[in-house]
């Protein structure tokens, strides 16, 4: 079934003044070659400044740039989801591995965020999970709740652990892991969330639930909100996730990469939730139920 379609906006910044539209479209959204963005223009898919686009003109600093992007079909994704907690305020779920919490990557209206307004239209996640990792998703359903949480969410008044399933049997029971982490560049995809020098501050606390075959099952709790931070500092470790398409040994992206980013494979789960109550004050202890695999 066909999606609504989405305009995709920006504002020209001024690195970008006096580029042609064509070649700025083709390096804003390398999925398609200059000659598809040739063909989308002619379609009079793409504006500047609410004019169509031909291609040929130049550029400038503060123009909006819009995409139409015409309906799709997008892939499938699971459209199931069990609710942990609900009142008023809050809306905690259970989410399986292959649904986008969040609207990308080709995916619009099979997502989380969408099945979830579905039955409660203000609830918005406080946090995101990568598509392939399972468990609980945290809903604020006002914006006082929102806000609260959102101060909070990587501070020790909110406690999240995850279990991850890792490549290796661990040497030690526990660590803690500090690898900072950045933006670095990427041959075929740009550029990608690992393991820099010059990224920021991370850490993560990880401890053996498990050892089994050439495996580590652990506990990892966070005391920092980095992207994919738990698959970046275990690969740090040497202990990257089975089956993960997108991390080495180093926390360093792989090279020749056997899929997309957003690739699931890999056993990533958000088990346990603890927090007080941004209205009422309680004390809220969430789990979701670990899915096969573990």
């Amino acid at each position: 079934m066909l999606n609504r379609g989405y305009a995709y906006a920006t504002i020209i910044s001024s690195k970008y003044h006096g580029q042609t539209l064509l070649s700025h479209l083709a390096s804003l959204y390398p999925h398609s070659t200059p000659q598809a963005w040739q063909e989308k223009l002619n379609n009079g898919e793409v504006t500047l400044d609410g004019v169509t686009g031909a291609g040929s003109e130049s550029i400038t600093l503060g123009q909006t740039l819009v995409w139409n992007r015409p309906p799709w079909t997008e892939p499938d994704a699971p459209r199931h989801f069990e609710v942990l907690f609900e009142d008023a305020h809050l809306l905690a779920v259970n989410k399986p591995s292959g649904l986008p919490t969040l609207p990308g990557g080709g995916f619009m209206e099979n997502t989380l965020l969408r099945l979830v307004q579905e039955q409660a239209p203000s609830a918005n996640p406080v946090h995101r999970l990568g598509r392939a990792t399972t468990g609980i998703v945290l809903f604020a359903k006002t914006p006082q709740a929102a806000s609260s949480l959102f101060a909070n969410w990587n501070t020790p008044k909110i406690q999240k652990i995850y279990r991850a399933l890792a490549q290796n049997i661990a040497e030690h029971d526990a660590y803690e892991i500090v690898t900072p982490i950045g933006l670095v560049p990427h041959p075929l995809i740009g550029s990608v969330w690992a393991a820099s020098r010059a990224g920021k501050p991370s850490k993560s606390l990880a401890r053996v639930i498990s050892r089994e075959g050439t495996t580590t099952t652990f506990e990892v709790s966070l005391h920092s909100g980095r992207p994919h931070q738990i698959r970046i500092h275990l690969a740090s470790i040497g202990h990257p996730l089975v089956g993960d398409p997108l991390y080495g040994f180093t926390g360093q992206p792989l090279e020749d990469l056997p899929g997309l980013p957003g690739d699931g494979g890999y056993f990533l789960h958000a088990h346990y939730l603890r927090f007080e109550h941004p209205i009422t004050g309680e004390q809220i202890h969430l789990e979701a139920a670990l899915p096969s695999g573990f």
